[in-house]
């Protein structure tokens, strides 16, 4: 095997070795890219190519996923050499924009090696002919953001009093310096730094752990401890939850919800559902500064928000650092901590911050402004929920839905987010259409069988007792009181009648 890495080899003793090495492809993935970058100049390259992609494609997918960079390099070289262009141009969709700069630089440079295209609407800004990503945006998500960008007024700084009369009009503190932050956040200016601290290791301001998602996998959780997250909570509640929202955004907004999301959809013809994949983890903290210096605040203030609102994640080290002490008692019966590894930068909204959805909504604002002129256009109505991006018809279409939903892939791609096309669907009049969970083919209501679920619950708790229908949960009293609230949100005559027999029926078991 040794040889074979290192030699090279007839077409024969190519695709065997290859054969070979695609059983452990976990193991063997940088090897495999050598070997094809060795042999690109053979004719039979190309079967090699197309031999390993179709072996490899969930490798490669895992790769461009890891949180570790290193990793997502290690998928881009495989794409680089072992797939074809097709193909390659769907996996490198997902790391053109990566956060991590010599990510989306080799991302970039492999795309331009293959000649692909960076297939989205044109883009006015931009100068089609200096684009090595062809005629759309190569920036997207960080236009406006940095200096070297095209902008004609970046270089005209506003003066502080300028920019204090703006933030006076939007009804948000100044915040001139630290001292001011730390006097609105109630902390000293040691904390600042303590809550900025990246990883979940010992004085972090963060703890991980992973959910279920509700159709197969995990969903990774970065929560903030209390101090941090009381800090987020007053950031929340005197800046983001002051700056108007866009209409079409229904996610974690007062006075909006999953019913008002839905009731723009409801006696449509045609609904079309998709949503957008790694929807907090694709704002990162240069998105979260261009945010907070279009609010009106200097560049160091701006700064030092975003570091208060975003999370740097740390892997753990390769190899445990050695230690030549001996442990005291104390140590030997605390649990051992994992190495400090490389910190990951730059930091990104983390999923369980009180913050992260309105910054998410704020950082959807151009996206949402889009969609909506993109859907009246067709004759369409548009409402996004957090990631779910939701379309509907009142008539059938006219036209191919396929080309709405290019340019649909394609605005999102321009604005930083990725759509998840896997999870597209299109529902017709003759078919169940539900929006955020709600059936909206008349009017908006909750879907017949939960209904008829929560009714079956209600009797069997009135017919045996509440106690027999916990099943050991704990929380089985806020679960009745909590759905039957719901529901009245939806459907307020039958809702109230509900509330008043759980209420009822909580009153006798009490």
């Amino acid at each position: 095997m040794t040889q074979a890495a290192t030699s090279v080899l007839s077409p024969i003793e190519l695709i065997l070795t290859l054969r070979t090495l695609l059983a452990d492809r976990a193991s063997n993935a940088t090897l495999i890219g050598e070997l094809l970058e060795r042999h690109q100049d053979m004719a039979e390259y190309q079967i090699a190519r197309f031999y390993v992609a179709r072996h490899l494609i969930p490798q490669v997918e895992a790769l461009l996923s890891e949180l570790d960079p290193r990793q997502r390099l290690a998928g881009i070289e495989l794409v680089r050499f072992g797939f074809p262009r097709t193909l390659a141009g769907k996996l490198l969709r997902r790391v053109v924009k990566d956060p991590d700069i010599a990510v989306r630089k080799r991302a970039r440079s492999t795309v331009k090696r293959l000649g692909l295209d960076d297939v989205a609407p044109p883009d006015t800004r931009y100068d089609a002919r200096r684009s090595s990503l062809g005629r759309g945006n190569p920036a997207g998500w960080a236009f406006g953001l940095f200096r070297n960008h095209a902008r004609s007024d970046w270089g005209r700084r506003p003066r502080p009093a300028t920019r204090v009369a703006a933030l006076g009009a939007q009804g948000l503190p100044p915040l001139a310096s630290s001292s001011d932050l730390c006097k609105l956040l109630g902390v000293e200016a040691s904390a600042l730094v303590r809550f900025m601290r990246p990883g979940t290791q010992t004085g972090s301001a963060y703890v991980e752990f992973e959910i279920p998602k509700a159709k197969g996998g995990t969903r990774r959780i970065a929560a903030p401890r209390g101090p941090l997250r009381r800090v987020q909570r007053v950031l929340l509640d005197q800046i983001l939850s002051k700056v108007p929202q866009h209409e079409a955004a229904h996610g974690f907004i007062a006075g909006r919800s999953t019913v008002s999301n839905a009731r723009p959809h409801q006696g449509a013809a045609l609904v079309v559902k998709t949503d957008l994949k790694d929807f907090f983890p694709s704002v990162h903290y240069r998105r979260v500064v261009g945010i907070f210096t279009m609010l009106g605040y200097g560049e160091p203030m701006a700064r030092a928000l975003a570091a208060l609102t975003t999370y740097r994640p740390q892997l753990p080290a390769d190899e445990p650092p050695p230690s030549d002490a001996a442990p005291s008692p104390s140590d030997a019966a605390r649990p051992p901590e994992p190495a400090r590894g490389r910190v990951l930068w730059p930091g990104v909204l983390p999923q369980g911050a009180p913050t992260s959805p309105a910054l998410a909504n704020l950082a959807c604002r151009r996206l949402d402004v889009r969609l909506t002129r993109l859907a009246a256009r067709y004759g369409a109505t548009y409402t996004r929920y957090a990631d779910d991006l939701t379309f509907s018809f009142p008539q059938p279409p006219q036209f191919a839905i396929g080309r709405f939903l290019w340019w649909v892939d394609g605005i999102c791609q321009q604005e930083g987010f990725l759509e998840h096309p896997a999870k597209r669907k299109l529902l017709r009049k003759k078919t169940q259409q539900r929006v955020t969970g709600l059936v909206t083919n008349q009017e908006v209501h909750v879907p017949r069988a939960d209904r008829r679920r929560f009714r079956a619950l209600l009797h069997n708790c009135k017919k045996h007792g509440v106690a027999s229908q916990a099943k050991g949960r704990d929380d089985f009293a806020a679960y009745l009181a909590g759905y039957a609230a719901y529901v009245q949100m939806v459907q307020p005559e039958l809702g109230k009648a509900w509330a008043a027999e759980v209420a009822r029926l909580l009153g006798e078991s009490a």
